[in-house]
């Protein structure tokens, strides 16, 4: 059973969180691009469809802790200390998603079209979504090299 759960992890995290982690990243420069063209209608579709995919997929990705906690029970590992870093980092990510980088697209496309669209600041967007990319990345390492277990690297 554990690897039944270890590949719903896995694909969970892979298939939800990497296109978080890219229209995330794709979101600032296109916001730079639409304020550049306040007129262009299809540079506001494309700031919609990214804050979409990162909405969507962030719900999808509450999947991952839920396998992963699974997986983590069959095996035996809740108590592990590499476990509770990928926890406490995940947790860190997630509420980055979901307090900085999610709250900010909503705001710059609902001002889109406003006098108050060229205020909106993607380079504060951008760095929240670098630091949400960092700490998928660590969660991945850590998952990886499991340090101080007996099985780790």
């Amino acid at each position: 059973m554990a690897k039944f759960f270890l590949v719903l992890h896995v694909l969970a995290a892979v298939i939800a969180i990497g296109p978080v982690a890219v229209a995330a990243s794709m979101f600032p420069p296109a916001l730079r691009r639409a304020q550049a063209a306040p007129d262009d209608p299809a540079a506001l579709t494309t700031l919609r469809t990214l804050n979409r995919i990162c909405r969507v997929y962030a719900a999808v990705g509450l999947a991952v802790p839920a396998f992963g906690f699974a997986t983590a029970s069959a095996l035996g590992v809740l108590g592990d200390a590499w476990l509770i870093v990928s926890i406490a980092l995940t947790a860190v990510a997630a509420g980055v998603l979901a307090l900085l980088i999610l709250p900010a697209q909503d705001g710059a496309v609902a001002a889109a079209g406003t006098p108050g669209f060229g205020r909106v600041a993607p380079a504060r967007i951008a760095m929240s979504t670098g630091v949400f990319n960092v700490l998928w990345a660590a969660v991945t390492i850590v998952m990886i090299v499991r340090p101080g277990s007996t099985t780790g690297a």
